[in-house]
């Protein structure tokens, strides 16, 4: 019997700022002013790749869109 390989629904601090392209301190920096979507389960905190995704659109909406004032 074949076992289904599990597919990891969250990252670590490292896997974030390799996922996203920028430094692990950045991320951090970010989690600290909560910028960041995150989750700490036990000692460590950790980012679900739906809640980034979703984080990089509404990033790259907000870029494009005018600030009417």
């Amino acid at each position: 019997m074949e076992q289904e390989k599990i597919r990891k629904t969250t990252l670590t601090m490292k896997e974030t700022a390799e996922y996203l392209g920028v430094s692990y301190w950045l991320v951090n920096r970010l989690v600290r002013i909560k910028q960041l979507p995150s989750v700490r389960v036990g000692g460590k905190i950790l980012f679900r790749r739906e809640a980034l995704d979703r984080y990089l659109i509404e990033q790259e909406e907000a870029s494009t869109t005018k600030d009417e004032r």
